[in-house]
């Protein structure tokens, strides 16, 4: 799950902090515990890595991600629930599995190391948001 974290025209990123894609710049958000609905998990991980309370606005994007090891197998395979959200409280911080979290403008997305897929999302969100 991810988080698309808009605001005043730029989007929230965080740098994983351990593999898998440790060093890669990503959307704060992580897995479902067990028993947790969606929006709480999305609510928790953020919270857990950004320091950010948000309120999840709505489902933007799912997709997929498979990520092969060094023999070509697949060693990962990633369902991904992408969710608008707004900022609603805490203070912006690395924590948890991250080392750095950014704002960052549309026009400088090429300048971070961004996870596959990602960056189109992330465009996709700037122009749903400019358009409500």
């Amino acid at each position: 799950m991810g988080a698309l974290i808009i605001r005043r025209g730029r989007v929230l990123l965080a740098e994983r902090g351990h593999e898998p894609l440790k060093g890669v710049w990503s959307l704060p958000g992580g897995v479902v515990e067990v028993g947790e609905t969606l929006e709480t998990a999305i609510r928790r991980e953020v919270r857990e890595e950004t320091g950010l309370e948000v309120k999840v606005t709505r489902l933007f994007e799912v997709f997929e991600r498979i990520m092969p090891d060094e023999n070509g197998r697949s060693e990962y395979h990633y369902v991904l629930l992408d969710y608008l959200c707004r900022p609603a409280g805490g203070a912006l911080a690395a924590g948890d599995d991250v080392s750095r979290v950014e704002w960052a403008a549309e026009e400088d997305l090429k300048k971070y190391h961004i996870t596959e897929g990602t960056e189109a999302v992330i465009r996709r969100a700037f122009r749903a948001t400019r358009k409500s």
